[in-house]
């Protein structure tokens, strides 16, 4: 792998260490405050709908600021929204700040995966993407043991270390990546400019699945801390589940290398994924004893990491030269939809239907995005990347793109 690899991949591992506040957002926002648990899923949800416009503006912000640029912007902004929380007097404040937080929380996503895309070619986009992968859950090792630990002395400190860890990995960035290369002039030559990534058929069929799939992660993320109260466990417990989800993530890096995994195709893939993640989702609906828990934990992390190592590799595949940084913040704009409607579906759920309905459904949606993706989503892609290959004359570097969709 390039050196820059490494870098994004050591810089996320500093970053993740603090990052798992906002799991506990909507507690926080319950015992500080007083707030409803429905309050409290409608306030996260904004926190969701401002990501969206973020990960759309770091696309653009990439190709007109330059990658490292936005890359600092966007966590330093974190870093201060996450103190402003941490310091909120009020439930009003903590909306501001939730929303701000939004408003920069997904700047970092776009110019980082853009950079590994350019980084390495197709063939070595998966492995690429499962290290970077890797390092997040590496990172996430620490900060579900900080989870664990601050989360039962005091639920505003975790907000603290989680914006140290961003403005830690905003100055590692600005002083390891390379330098940006001066914005184009106007009128000048705009390589992305004639991107658009949302009339494109493919990145839709990829984009509505990956919509359900955020859902389900994120409700997931927001829900696990709330649905072990409502079994007697601890709400800090969730920093012990989500350290063993990390640790499961770094320990599949290598057994996803195997033959076995590394020659099945994208599709059957996502498939196969999908059917694990429901698989330990199912095991939540019935566990009553934290081992139980730490077991299914093991089992739905396997497929996820399936899951994230192999689409982004996809998404950017389907990007024309120039335009990897705007398909993959029109991709990512799934997990601003996913992280608004979470908090929202995953506490009307547990209100409504219970704990065990809360993973219950889940895990029968991830069996019909089994289905689909191997019926409907495998083939509308396939045929694309056939039509791509058709077009790419061989004298003007077709053959490598060529080559690459072959490989995929």
């Amino acid at each position: 792998m390039p050196r820059i690899i490494w870098l994004l991949v050591v810089a996320r591992a500093v970053n993740r260490i603090g990052a798992f506040s906002l799991p506990f957002l909507t507690v926080l926002i319950s015992t500080e405050f007083g707030a409803s648990t429905a309050t409290a899923g409608l306030l996260s949800a904004a926190f969701g709908l401002a990501t969206i416009p973020s990960r759309l503006a770091g696309g653009r912000l990439a190709v007109r600021l330059g990658r490292r640029r936005t890359i600092v912007l966007g966590l330093t902004g974190c870093g201060l929204a996450q103190l402003g929380i941490a310091a909120a007097g009020s439930l009003l404040a903590v909306a501001v700040f939730a929303v701000l937080l939004g408003l920069v929380f997904e700047l970092y996503e776009p110019p980082s995966q853009g950079l590994i895309a350019d980084a390495v070619g197709p063939a070595d986009r998966v492995r690429a993407y499962g290290l970077l992968n890797a390092g997040l859950a590496l990172g996430g090792t620490g900060a579900g043991l900080i989870a664990a630990g601050v989360g039962r002395w005091d639920l505003r400190w975790l907000f603290v270390v989680d914006a140290l860890s961003c403005l830690a990995c905003a100055l590692m960035m600005r002083l390891v990546l390379p330098a940006d290369r001066p914005p184009a002039k106007p009128g000048g030559p705009r390589p992305a400019g004639s991107v658009r990534p949302w009339r494109d058929g493919a990145l839709w069929a990829m984009f509505l699945p990956g919509t359900v799939f955020a859902l389900i992660a994120m409700q997931i993320m927001m829900a696990l801390p709330l649905a072990l109260e409502r079994r007697g466990f601890e709400a800090a417990d969730a920093g012990l589940l989500f350290t063993t989800s990390a640790l499961s993530v770094v320990a599949a890096q290598p057994l996803l290398r195997l033959r076995l995994f590394a020659s099945l195709r994208d599709s059957p893939s996502l498939a196969l994924a999908y059917l694990v993640m429901a698989a330990g989702l199912s095991w939540y609906a019935v566990a009553d004893t934290l081992p139980q828990f730490v077991l299914a934990t093991v089992v739905w992390s396997l497929g996820e990491a399936i899951v994230l190592g192999r689409v982004l590799g996809v998404v950017a595949g389907l990007a024309p030269p120039g335009g990897a940084d705007r398909y993959l913040a029109s991709y990512g704009v799934s997990w601003g939809i996913a992280t608004v409607a979470a908090p929202v579906v995953a506490t009307q759920l547990l209100t409504h239907a219970g704990v065990g309905r809360l993973w219950g459904v889940p895990a029968a949606v991830l069996l019909v995005l089994a289905v689909a993706q191997l019926l409907v989503v495998g083939p509308v892609v396939a045929h694309r990347r056939s039509a791509d290959a058709a077009q790419v004359p061989v004298d003007d570097g077709g053959d490598d793109v060529g080559v690459a969709h072959d490989a995929r």
